[in-house]
C-alpha cells in the first residue's frame, strides 16, 4: 500500500510542505498588496493532509476538492508558476487566469478542481469514480471537503450511491474545526463526523491530521480497497488551519492560545525534527532545500508578475456550446 516510508519519503514530505507553506505565506502578503484579488483560502497548517495523501497515491489517481485548493493542487503536480500566475488572473496560470484562487484545474496531472459551491464537489467526485470504474480503470478518486460540507444534503445521497455502487472514491473531510467561523459543536449533534460514513456501513476512519505518516497510511489502505473492487471509504482527518477561513476573517471566533497549542503540533517542524533525529540529512541539507524552496517561490511571483494577461478573446474559449440547443426562445 502506497510506498514504503524511509529517507527519501521524509525530505519529500519536509521539502513539498515547506514549498507549500512558503507559497501560501507569499500569497497572503501579495493578496494584502492587492496583486492578488477576490477570494484567497490558505492552507496553512494543513500541510501534512496534502503530503502524506500524494506519497500514499499514484499520479493518475484524481483529486478533486473544494476553494482551499492552492496546496494539493501544488501536491499534486501543477506548479508554483502556473499557480501563482492563476492567483493573479494571467493567462499563464493553470485555468489561464480565469478561475482564480477558488477554481485550480489540471487534466494533465489529474486534478479536477477547485469548487466554490460548498459540497458540490461530493457529487462530482463520485461521478469521477463512476466513470473509472465504468470504463475498467483502476485509478482511484479522492474527494476532499470541509467539516461545513459534511452538513450539505448531497452527502447523503452520494455516500449511499457510492456503497450501492462500490465506487472506487475516498471521500475526506479535512476538518480544521471551523466551518467558516462556526465550530463543529455549535452546527450539529454529530460532532464526530466520522460517524456520518458508518449510516450507510462505508468503513470509516479518524486520522490524525498533523502528521503524514498517518494521513499516508489511511489513505493507502483505503487506496488498496478500492482498487480491489471493495467501494468507498470516508476519513475524517483532523487538521488545524492557523489563519481564517479567507483573507477576510477576523478570527474573533477562537483564541490565540488556541492557534499556538496547534503550531506546537506543525507537521513541519514534527517532521523536520524526526529527520534530523534519525540523521536523514544534515542541518546543511535542510538550509540547502529552505534555499532552494525561498528561490522557487521568489521566481513564480516573478513569473506571474511578468506574464500577459488574457486576452479579451479568451471570454469565448472553452464554452460549451450546442448548436442545436431545444429550449432557446427566439
Amino acid at each position: 500500500m502506497g510506498v514504503k516510508l524511509n529517507k527519501e519519503t521524509y525530505l519529500g514530505w519536509y521539502e513539498l510542505m515547506v514549498r507549500l507553506r512558503k507559497f501560501e505565506e507569499r500569497a497572503g502578503m501579495l493578496y494584502g498588496q492587492q496583486k492578488i484579488r477576490g477570494f484567497c483560502h490558505l492552507y496553512i497548517g494543513q500541510e501534512a493532509v496534502a503530503a502524506g495523501t500524494v506519497s500514499a497515491l499514484r499520479a493518475d489517481d484524481r483529486v478533486i476538492t473544494a476553494y482551499r485548493d492552492h496546496a494539493l493542487a501544488i501536491a499534486k503536480g501543477i506548479t508554483s508558476n502556473a499557480a501563482m500566475a492563476e492567483l493573479f488572473g494571467k493567462a499563464t496560470g493553470c485555468t489561464k487566469g480565469k478561475g482564480g484562487s477558488m477554481h485550480f484545474f489540471s487534466k494533465e496531472h489529474n486534478f479536477f478542481g477547485g469548487h466554490g459551491i460548498v459540497g458540490a464537489q461530493i457529487g462530482l467526485g463520485a461521478g469521477i469514480a463512476f466513470a473509472d470504474q465504468y470504463l475498467n480503470k483502476d485509478n482511484v478518486t479522492i474527494c476532499f471537503f470541509g467539516d461545513g460540507a459534511a452538513r450539505q444534503g448531497i452527502l447523503h445521497e452520494v455516500f449511499n450511491m457510492a456503497m450501492t455502487w462500490k465506487l472506487p472514491v475516498i471521500f475526506v473531510c479535512e476538518n480544521n474545526g471551523y466551518a467558516m467561523g462556526t465550530s463543529v459543536s455549535r452546527s450539529s449533534n454529530v460532532t464526530k463526523i466520522v460517524e456520518l460514513g458508518l449510516a450507510y456501513e462505508m468503513p470509516s476512519e479518524s486520522v490524525d491530521g498533523m502528521k503524514c505518516e498517518t494521513v499516508h497510511d489511511a489513505v493507502a489502505k483505503a487506496a488498496d480497497r478500492a482498487r480491489k473492487g471493495e467501494g468507498p471509504t470516508f476519513l475524517e482527518i483532523n487538521t488545524y488551519r492557523y489563519k481564517g477561513h479567507s483573507m477576510s476573517d477576523p478570527q474573533k471566533y477562537r483564541t490565540k492560545d488556541e492557534v499556538e497549542s496547534y503550531k506546537k503540533l506543525d507537521p513541519i517542524e514534527t517532521t523536520l525534527e524526526l529527520i534530523l533525529k534519525k540523521k536523514f540529512a544534515t542541518q546543511e541539507d535542510i538550509d540547502a532545500i529552505n534555499v532552494k524552496v525561498d528561490a522557487e517561490i521568489d521566481e513564480c511571483v516573478r513569473f506571474a508578475e511578468e506574464s500577459p494577461a488574457p486576452e479579451d478573446s479568451e471570454i469565448f474559449n472553452h464554452i460549451y456550446v450546442e448548436d442545436d440547443y431545444p429550449f432557446l426562445v427566439e
